[in-house]
């Protein structure tokens, strides 16, 4: 069992967890792709998808219940589009409705937001975005099975009274794009990427920051993240790794993972330290892998004091709250290793993003 208990923050991965959020340790169902919150106060949730397309381009696309930073608030619900492409202008787009607009099942992931759609069963999806002369029409089938790091959720405190909750739906999966810009249409292909989070309080009294990403390297596909809790938390360090080959997935024993960053520089508009490569080792007996993510660009780099507005961004800025979010796009390199020996070494590339809600500990 893996546990930060004494830190105040842990996996819930004890026998009595999954009996109380009514899951299973070797079974996902579709229910839990759908909403896990009421939409009103006291919670938000989100429905992410990625992709890298074969013209070279990344797509973003997120629905929202509300913004992340606002749970307290009632529902809000948006969309968030944004497609980098080579040698073009990146297009950035957000559609907000009212919430009589917004819909959710709690069986399966079916979520409408205005005339946006994103639709699943943990394993064949179609996300429909169209707003700002932009119309998108995803297809994302899962080539690795629906995983979650134990239950899913990190529970804060010393009674567990705060959760984070996360499952990568589609760990990686091939896309069909169909794409319409001002009238002109494309069809893309491409590999992809589908989770779902939930959470019921603002992520900054929770979490300092994190690395997360996700990528394909030759016939593996890896998903990893690092989790640094809030100093109230005791700053626990929360690993979270998927490698799958084939397919099929090989590890995922989180007290195997060891984390490290090299060539950090501080970033010239968040002034948050950015590590230009991102290391994730996994040790199993005499194999060990070694995944490698080096930056090449940042393609968002955001302060997330724009994302609120009126009081509570004068409120923020006089808290001095200085969250910052970048998104990356590069190079995934994964190394496989057999008694120290190297005897696989692939690289492809990747998306991944540092979210950097607290202040920056020396």
């Amino acid at each position: 069992m893996f546990t930060s208990r004494r830190s105040g923050a842990r996996f819930a991965d004890r026998p009595e967890d999954f009996v109380n959020l009514g899951i299973e340790p070797d079974r996902i169902q579709p229910f839990e792709d759908g909403m896990r919150t009421k939409g009103g106060p006291g919670g938000y949730e989100w429905w992410y998808f990625d992709s890298h397309l074969s013209d070279g381009s990344s797509l973003v696309i997120v629905f929202y219940t509300k913004e992340m930073m606002n749970p307290g608030g009632p529902l809000a619900p948006l969309v968030t589009l944004q497609l980098d492409r080579p040698g073009r202008a990146p297009v950035f787009l957000e559609a907000r409705v009212p919430p009589a607009e917004f819909s959710a099942s709690r069986d399966r992931c079916d979520v409408r937001i205005g005339q946006n759609t994103f639709r699943g069963d943990l394993h064949d999806y179609q996300i429909h975005f169209s707003h700002g002369g932009v119309n998108v029409d995803v297809r994302l089938t899962g080539q690795v099975p629906a995983w979650r790091p134990t239950t899913g959720h990190l529970y804060f405190g010393d009674d567990d009274e705060h959760v984070f909750a996360w499952l990568p739906s589609v760990p990686q999966g091939t896309v069909s794009v169909d794409l319409g810009i001002d009238g002109k249409q494309e069809h893309l292909e491409g590999i992809g990427y589908h989770d779902h989070n939930w959470g019921d309080v603002p992520m900054p009294r929770l979490i300092n920051h994190w690395y997360w990403g996700r990528a394909q390297a030759g016939p593996y596909s890896i998903v990893a993240s690092y989790i640094f809790a809030e100093k109230a938390y005791g700053s626990a360090e929360l690993p979270i790794f998927m490698l799958a080959k084939d397919g099929r997935i090989i590890a995922d024993d989180q007290r195997r993972v060891r984390f490290h960053l090299a060539d950090e520089h501080l970033d010239d508009k968040s002034g948050k330290p950015v590590a230009n490569v991102v290391v994730y080792e996994y040790q199993d007996g005499p194999e060990r892998f070694r995944v490698s993510y080096r930056r090449a660009q940042t393609i968002v780099d955001a302060q997330l004091i724009d994302r609120v507005s009126g009081m509570k961004h004068l409120l923020a800025r006089l808290m001095g709250f200085d969250g910052a979010y970048l998104r990356f796009t590069g190079k995934v390199q994964l190394e496989r290793f057999v008694d120290g020996q190297l005897v696989e070494d692939f690289s492809d590339p990747g998306i991944w993003e540092m979210m950097y809600f607290g202040h920056v500990y020396h």
